[in-house]
């Protein structure tokens, strides 16, 4: 097999596939990614077999078929280093030579024959989303997935799928983000909704394999299974398994208090409030009244801080203590210069921030001191 390629782009499908290799692992085959060529198309290959990812590559010149296991970090560094834009490569049964200019390298490979296979997409039957939509509900939820957790459906998105939208929702029961957006089907698509949880793992490699804004990213869910493709990519998940939580019963329906600001200097005031924290002491009190928000955090080994900034208010004057990593979590993935509301009740019940209509960001409160 041979076939001629950009250096740039090969080593940028690389990056894309190799964010699905597993850090840790008895089975040393799936550090590798696999190389197939046919009918003059190049994809790449990589799966923890819980997620996979098959990655096509443009522009590149091939009269030959065949594949190849690539050796991940030897042949990323050797990309790394070459200064030509182009590289070849030839592979016989048991190795892969790559040149490039006047450098060339001779590697041993494994056999990818024994290398897992990742579904290809030949769905009839998806939903539609616009990849600029889900890239940001993505962004807005992910963030509030809990991978550690032994609740296994914390770990993962909930996709909640109906014919004409869809509703992502992320919860490590100390915070809920949930975002809905238009979305369309294609073909037979099931009249009930659907609510899968997918791993976040997938999720990040769905988020980063949407390039274009306006490109559109086909969904196809499975019992067990979810088949996305976005782009050049094709991304397989197996589903989480486990309950996740009713999070709409988690949103209070009433409040008595609501809070008008500015993102960025919401933002702003909240990371000088974080500087004079530490493990001990992360709580930052948030005090509200009629004009002005003020911040306060302690920390017996580091300090006192104390931040005020103007803020609209209805409702009676209210004192909370929150994380503010929460709080900055939330705010870092929208536009500074948009309007963000907070409603709430009291200072122990979940507070609820809201930008715009479609994304909801819940917050429990810290038990003060």
């Amino acid at each position: 097999m041979n076939l001629i390629c950009s250096r740039q782009l090969l080593a940028t499908a690389l990056a894309t596939v190799s964010g699905v290799l597993p850090t840790r692992t008895t089975k040393e085959i799936l550090k590798n990614i696999k190389l197939t060529v046919a009918d003059g198309v190049a994809t790449l290959i990589g799966t923890d077999q819980e997620v996979g990812i098959r990655y096509q590559m443009p522009e590149v010149k091939s009269n030959s078929t065949g594949e190849v296991l690539l050796p991940t970090q030897r042949v990323t560094a050797i990309l790394r280093e070459l200064q030509d834009p182009e590289v070849t490569i030839d592979v016989t049964d048991r190795s892969l030579t790559i040149k490039s200019g006047q450098s060339e390298f001779k590697l041993s490979v494994e056999d990818p024959a024994e290398f897992p296979e990742v579904t290809a997409f030949k769905e009839k039957d998806y939903h539609i989303l616009v990849g600029s939509v889900l890239k940001q509900g993505i962004q807005r939820t992910i963030f509030s997935t809990d991978v550690e957790s032994t609740r296994y459906a914390l770990g993962g998105v909930l996709m909640e799928m109906r014919k004409d939208s869809v509703t992502l929702a992320a919860t490590d029961s100390r915070r809920l983000a949930v975002y809905t957006a238009a979305a369309s089907a294609h073909g037979s698509v099931s009249e009930e909704v659907v609510a899968p949880v997918i791993p976040a793992k997938a999720m990040q490699l769905i988020e980063r394999s949407i390039q274009s804004g306006d490109q559109e990213v086909h969904i196809a869910l499975h019992a067990n299974d979810v088949l996305v493709r976005s782009g050049n990519s094709t991304i397989y998940a197996r589903l989480v398994e486990g309950r996740f939580p009713r999070y709409q019963d988690v949103i209070p329906d009433e409040t008595t208090r609501t809070i008008s600001f500015v993102v960025g200097p919401f933002l702003s005031a909240v990371r000088q409030a974080m500087i004079v924290t530490n493990e001990d002491s992360k709580g930052v009190d948030f005090s509200f009244d009629s004009g002005a928000l003020t911040l306060k955090s302690s920390a017996s080994d580091v300090g006192t801080s104390s931040i005020q900034l103007p803020i609209s208010l209805e409702g009676d004057d209210i004192s909370v203590t929150f994380d503010p990593k929460f709080v900055a979590d939330f705010l870092k993935v929208l536009d500074p210069s948009s309007q963000v509301t907070l409603k709430m009740v009291d200072e122990n019940s979940a507070a609820v921030f809201k930008a715009d209509d479609n994304y909801t960001y819940v917050v429990m409160p810290l038990a003060r001191d």
